[in-house]
Order: C-alpha cells, then structure tokens, then sequence
C-alpha cells in the first residue's frame, strides 16, 4: 500500500475525531499493508493527556498483535508526533513513521527535534515526511478556524 493510502485512512480517522470536537489527528498503524491499529485523539473526551492518537493506535496495535514490539510496523499519522508520541513509537520498536503535517510548536521527529531516530537511542525508526501534507495541514486549519 502507498505511502499516500495510508494517509488517506489517517485522514478519515481524524474526521473522526473532528465529529466529536477532538483535534483532527488520526494515526494508523499498517502491517504488511494491512491496518493493525488505529487511533484518534480523545483528550478532551477522556480528559487525558496522554490520549494522542499515536499513543492510541499504537497500544491498538500491540493489543491486537499480542506482542509490543511493532518493528515490522509503520505508524501513520496526519501530524508530526510530539516528543511523547515519537517516545513511544521508538518504545514500540516501531520501524517507520510516515506523517503528513509538520508541527512548529512540538513536531519531533523533524522540527524541532528527532527523536525517533536519535542514533544515541536503542531503536531508530525510518522517517518520512509530508505525506499529503496540504491535506493535513487543511483538515487542521479548517477546525482552529471553526473554533475561533
């Protein structure tokens, strides 16, 4: 499956979130092409802060797989993950990340740091970056801007 497929499928998941007034991040974690695991933020309606998408579809994943290692896996989300969620993917094992929008105010796995593939860590993960990124970037634009 394309790099721009599974970004699709990330993109209906933060519709998703949106429907329920979470920030539309979706996240997806694939596995030979096939969707393993899927997430969307539920901050608000769990109030916790932990409730990122990424963090939600990578414990899909690992709960479904039964196992929590995911390096065969590929993680995708509309939204460059923070340090928390780039954390928890080098944790998972995970062995890509694609994401579509980079994130000025805590994007790390590119902007403004690179956690996820950090040589001084145990676990790298491949990284690429601005998949569907107008797409992404629209689909957030558009809720700050109903929210305002």
């Amino acid at each position: 499956m394309s790099d721009e497929a599974m970004m699709r499928h990330a993109l209906d998941l933060a519709e998703q979130g949106a429907a329920i007034d979470e920030v539309p991040i979706g996240a997806a974690v694939f596995l030979d092409g096939e969707v393993v695991g899927v997430g969307f933020n539920h901050k608000e309606s769990t109030n916790s802060p932990t409730a990122h998408a990424e963090i939600i579809a990578i414990n899909d994943a690992a709960k479904k797989l039964g196992r929590w290692r995911l390096h065969d896996c590929t993680l995708v989300v509309t939204l460059e993950p923070c340090p928390m969620c780039a954390g928890a993917a080098v944790n998972a094992r995970i062995g890509r990340i694609v994401f579509g929008a980079h994130d000025q105010k805590a994007g790390a796995c590119r902007t403004l740091y690179n956690i996820a593939d950090d040589e001084r860590l145990n676990h790298r993960c491949e990284i690429t970056e601005g998949v569907l990124a107008e797409e992404c970037v629209e689909k957030l634009r558009v809720f700050f801007k109903a929210k305002r």
